[in-house]
């Protein structure tokens, strides 16, 4: 296994700081050496390490003219699925296309860094977040594709010139066959994700190696990740890591195959340079977009609002039709009692007039008899026309 020292490549800082993007990947068989390559122990450091300690020594030599802030990312890619190692509780993130800077990973988290204790603390953090299971062929084999990102900006303090580039350095999973790591169902489909996930990137470099107009980033997570890192503005480094044993054979064959098509693939490298006018120029424009952005966001809302209105005269209309269908019913009830109590009134009426009318003839009657049984008794001087009219009416 060769040491981290020795394949460190020194070259990429000085790239970096030129204005290029950067990019390191290591590939090969489990338990080939990968992570140890990337990251290391306390005897032999990684590239990991090494890198970052070149560029903040870098950064010391040049404090007098440039101004440099730091930021870093690390994520793994488990399963088809996006996991933030700063940000272990975060579920799953999702890519996002973006014109300007590319493939974006959205809601990953982007620490500040201001000293180089910071950034190895959280790289330690990630490393102990990153997804790890014993195998047949390795007893602590990563179980997924690591990336650690660095975003530098330099601002150059006498001409005002900015760059902005960014480093990605990749532990990808290890390659492997079905047939020499079975352990279980679970570690089954972790192979298969990442042979396919591999198998995806092996597509790419091939794409690339032949100058294929069409390269299929979108067939992984992990391809459309390193699209940059493959066909895009980026100098990149391929480590191939090999197991030095005759039982590895087929595995070391198939990494030096893809070694050497990965050989053939060329980059045409322009700096990462935004000067103070186009840097506000690209502020105008974002400041243009939401502008337009807001106008198109405040008629949408015009129309929801009268939208909103029509609905709720629409319902007002419709409570008022149920209330008149309920109304109405209830009208023609209480008419129809009215009614109906009004002829009983007149029927009582009618009856209580007739017993009046009743009682008054029997008063009457009464009254006459008793006047015409005086009359005759006492002979009282009455003429004789008045007698016959009384009797008829007592009758």
């Amino acid at each position: 296994m060769c040491m981290g020292q020795k394949l460190y490549i020194k070259d990429i800082i000085a790239s970096l700081l030129e204005g290029y993007n950067c990019s390191v990947f290591v590939y090969g068989a489990t338990g080939a050496g990968k992570t140890h390559t990337m990251l290391g122990n306390e005897n032999h450091k990684g590239i990991m390490y090494l890198t970052m300690v070149d560029l903040y020594r870098h950064m010391d030599a040049c404090q007098d003219t440039l101004n440099i802030e730091l930021g870093i990312s690390y994520l793994e890619v488990y399963n088809e699925n996006v996991q933030d190692l700063l940000n272990p509780e975060k579920k799953a993130l999702h890519l996002r296309e973006d014109a300007t800077h590319g493939v974006v990973v959205a809601g990953m988290k982007v620490e500040v860094i201001h000293n180089a204790d910071q950034l190895f603390e959280l790289l330690k953090k990630g490393n102990d977040n990153r997804t790890q299971h014993p195998t047949d062929a390795n007893a602590e084999s990563s179980r997924s594709h690591a990336v650690f990102q660095v975003y530098v900006k330099m601002q150059d303090k006498a001409t005002k010139q900015m760059k902005m580039v960014k480093l990605s350095m990749i532990d990808l999973a290890g390659s492997e066959r079905a047939a020499a790591n079975s352990s279980n169902q679970m570690r089954f489909k972790e192979g298969s994700n990442i042979n396919k996930s591999l198998l995806a990137l092996g597509n790419c470099i091939n794409s690339l190696a032949d100058g294929c107009r069409h390269v299929p980033y979108r067939d992984s997570k992990l391809t459309r990740i390193l699209k940059d890192s493959l066909g895009g503005n980026c100098k990149t480094v391929m480590i191939a890591n090999i197991a030095p044993t005759a039982l590895s054979y087929e595995d070391s064959y198939n990494t030096l195959k893809y070694a050497t098509r990965a050989k053939k693939i060329k980059a045409k490298l322009t700096k990462n340079i935004l000067t103070v006018e186009m840097h506000n120029a690209e502020y105008k424009k974002f400041f243009e977009n939401v502008q337009t952005e807001n106008s198109c966001l405040k008629q949408e809302n015009e129309k929801l609002l009268q939208e909103i209105a029509s609905l709720k005269e629409a319902i007002n209309l419709q409570d008022f039709k149920n209330n008149r269908l309920n109304v109405d019913p209830q009208r023609k009830e209480m008419k129809s009692m009215y009614e109906q109590k009004k002829q009983v009134v007149n029927e009582l009426y009618i009856c209580h007039s007739q017993k009046l009318s009743i009682k008054w003839r029997i008063h009457m009657k009464q009254k006459i008899s008793s006047y015409l049984s005086a009359i005759e008794k006492e002979q009282l001087d009455t003429d004789l026309d008045d007698v016959t009219c009384l009797k008829q009416v007592s009758l």
